[in-house]
């Protein structure tokens, strides 16, 4: 049951309700595992900034990287591991990105640029990102500062509304905003649909200065998840359509 749990909470941030569905099992007793993983540090939760009553579960892939890599080494030196979740290749000359992303926020402001732009950079344009909002409003400069640290532009990015992309089709739509998730339009193709519950750093009233280190626990959290993102891709992409490996 814990283990199932982790497996879907490795794919995409869920409700306890979600969780219930999924694992076609007793809500108590799905809450009783979700504590135990809790106690353990091995979940973390996160009441909903779309409605305070409900929370999203989640798990931090990086933790769980290491404690593999330090289990491997105690065990036996020849099992230490190095945890590196990247590894596509450069694109050839010429070479069209073969995957799709759209990332999902409510103002398009900060949360789903950041990530737009690890995954176009991370991936070495191999996975052709975009980024939309509900409500677009114009980019926040601390956006632009913190991803300036990372060595990225944003200087000539401009928010967009989700209509834009109406119609077109996408491999992957994930949305980082509560709120956005719970009116987030469907789309052709059928795209695998993730969640990311990550708070709004721009929600506080406090001044540009306040509110910037939000801003770089946001992109943190973001350069780890999309590096996963990525490395899921790879795995996807170097399998045949049977499961088997394309190496």
């Amino acid at each position: 049951m814990r283990w199932r749990l982790l497996a879907e909470l490795a794919r995409s941030d869920r409700q306890v309700h979600e969780l219930t569905k999924l694992l076609v099992r007793p809500q108590n007793l799905v809450s009783y595992h979700l504590g135990k993983l809790r106690t353990a540090g091995l979940v973390s939760m996160r009441r909903s900034s779309a409605d305070a009553r409900r929370a999203y579960y989640s798990v931090e892939l990086s933790h769980f990287a290491a404690q593999l890599g330090e289990t491997g080494a105690a065990l036996h030196p020849g099992l230490r591991v190095a945890a590196d979740p990247v590894s596509l290749r450069r694109p050839r000359p010429g070479e069209t990105p073969a995957v799709r992303v759209l990332f999902l926020c409510t103002g398009n402001s900060a949360r789903s640029q950041i990530a737009e732009a690890f995954t176009r950079t991370r991936s070495f344009g191999r996975v052709a990102a975009v980024s939309a909002g509900s409500h677009p409003k114009p980019l926040h400069p601390n956006a632009i500062r913190v991803m300036a640290e990372h060595g990225i532009d944003l200087g000539r990015h401009r928010s967009k509304h989700v209509d834009l992309y109406a119609g077109q089709r996408f491999d992957y739509v994930i949305s980082l905003c509560d709120k956005v998730r719970e009116v987030c339009p469907d789309f052709d193709g059928r795209p695998e649909v993730i969640h990311w519950s990550i708070s709004d750093p721009a929600a506080t009233s406090d001044g540009d200065d306040a509110s910037y280190p939000a801003f770089e626990a946001v992109a943190a959290d973001l350069a780890t998840r999309v590096d996963f993102l990525i490395a899921a891709i790879n795995d996807s992409r170097s399998r045949d359509p049977r499961g088997r490996r394309n190496d």
